[in-house]
């Protein structure tokens, strides 16, 4: 655990109980507040190559931006790594590589979030859960169409099949939000290897009741309890 300006973190990757690989990656850069959770496609080799990259990527921006200047420095090294992985993939003969993302970043009382694929960020505040962020994937359009709730669409057989993600061709969009921040609010960065075995009631009820030196253990636990069949990355931070 980590203490720095207004916020403290845990974060931890598993590479969960079927797969041999993890293909995910995690990044913590406290002197920057910022957080970053990537979870890779494309088989072995080629996941964990993406996913790094892109954490390798955003951990070169300089330290001491301002708002702004933060946000658009993690912009252009997300959008560099989705060009470098366009590349990667082009040698390779066109294979599929590429990886979800999802960066917190906190900056005089406010917060933003930038993100592509199904990795999330939630916030709780007031003991109360909310999804930040909207997953770019097929069954995100019955969830925006009020046909099933989050917790269904995780469920579905089509939950795993993203619509964006660094790498894969075309240009990248990547969303945002941002908005004030309060103390005591409590974020959490995960890859899709929890959200398939957390629904939102069972992270409201861990969230609001667990110790921060405890979260990432306990989050863990609870994706390797449900089977753990993917990696799983966490990452929590806390404003003071």
């Amino acid at each position: 655990m980590t203490e720095m300006r207004n916020t403290r973190f845990v974060g931890q990757t598993h590479t969960g109980l079927v797969r041999k690989t993890n293909e995910d990656a995690i990044l913590s850069l406290s002197e920057h507040e910022v957080w970053l959770v990537s979870d890779g496609m494309g088989g072995h080799d080629a996941g964990d190559y993406a996913s790094r990259l892109i954490a390798d990527m955003v951990a070169t921006i300089p330290p001491d931006l301002g708002p702004a200047e933060k946000m658009h420095a993690l912009r252009d090294a997300i959008q560099g790594a989705h060009r470098a992985i366009q590349a990667e993939s082009d040698a390779r003969g066109g294979a599929t590589i590429g990886a979800t993302v999802a960066v917190l970043t906190v900056s005089q009382g406010y917060f933003l979030c930038l993100w592509a694929g199904d990795s999330r960020i939630y916030r709780l505040r007031n003991r109360q859960i909310e999804l930040l962020t909207t997953d770019h994937s097929a069954v995100a359009e019955y969830v925006l169409a009020g046909k099933m709730n989050w917790d269904e669409a995780d469920q579905h057989p089509q939950a795993n099949a993203i619509t964006r993600a660094v790498g894969i061709p075309g240009e990248l969009v990547l969303d945002k939000v941002r908005g004030e921040t309060a103390p005591g609010d409590r974020f959490l960065l995960c890859s899709d290897g929890l959200t398939k075995y957390a629904t939102f009631s069972m992270l409201e009820d861990i969230l609001s009741s667990t110790p921060l030196d405890n979260l990432s253990d306990k989050l863990i636990q609870l994706a390797l309890a449900g089977g753990g069949a993917d990696n799983v990355s966490v990452i929590v931070v806390d404003v003071l």
